[in-house]
């Protein structure tokens, strides 16, 4: 079992939170990590990029100056892609094929879990008791990182009905924000730290096993 220390807003411990690492995956699985991180990254690409060659370019076909008697090296169009504003050499076109990576389901899932267990075991995971607050007020969640210790990038992860604790957060550097159910293997490795409220946590907790109930991830991805 991991014991998980849940704070109050002014960073005070109040209690503890015992977490069964089996319902996480019961150990740090690198490979699948990196297979789940490797699938998120490559599906953000929108594969749009391009470059113009020579004849897509503006400009006049007519020979800048004549070839001999000027001391210059012999120049035609504006357009070749030695000069500053033509074309570029072999242009990239709009691809055809789609960057898009696939994982078993069970394997997705398992990976989302397992890159919290990665997170508490590396004592990562800043829990408090409640992110709820009456009005946005980024003072407040700056106040709450520094008591907690954050000085890395943070995750909030927050509930739908939490608004305000998001408005408090978007403002911050190196903060992002995410929903709880919507927590994932890339969002959770490209961030040093998780801050969570205990009821958000325990309902992550609470799908994980009920998900690891339903059938063997541990084979799958084994």
């Amino acid at each position: 079992m991991i014991e998980l220390a849940v704070h109050d807003m002014s960073g005070k411990k109040i209690e503890s939170l015992a977490i069964d690492e089996s319902t996480l995956g019961q150990e740090v699985r690198p490979g699948l990590l990196k297979q789940a991180y490797v699938m998120f990254h490559s599906n953000r690409r929108q594969g749009s990029s391009r470059t113009k060659s020579r004849g897509m370019v503006e400009g006049s076909t007519r020979k800048i100056y004549r070839q001999k008697g000027t001391g210059n090296a012999r120049m035609g169009t504006v357009r070749t892609v030695v000069r500053k504003g033509g074309g570029v050499a072999f242009a990239k076109t709009q691809r055809t094929e789609t960057f898009r990576k696939r994982m078993p389901k069970r394997m997705r899932r398992l990976a989302n879990r397992n890159a919290l267990l990665a997170k508490l075991i590396d004592n990562e995971v800043k829990c408090v008791d409640s992110l709820d607050m009456d009005a946005p007020h980024t003072k407040s969640m700056e106040s709450l990182c520094e008591a907690l210790g954050i000085d890395r990038t943070c995750l909030v992860a927050l509930a739908s009905d939490q608004k305000n604790a998001a408005l408090s957060s978007r403002n911050l550097d190196n903060v992002d924000t995410i929903r709880v159910d919507q927590m994932n293997a890339f969002e959770l490795l490209n961030h040093r730290y998780l801050l969570v409220d205990k009821a958000g946590l325990q309902s992550f907790i609470d799908q994980a096993t009920a998900a690891a109930a339903g059938g063997s991830d541990d084979k799958e991805a084994a």
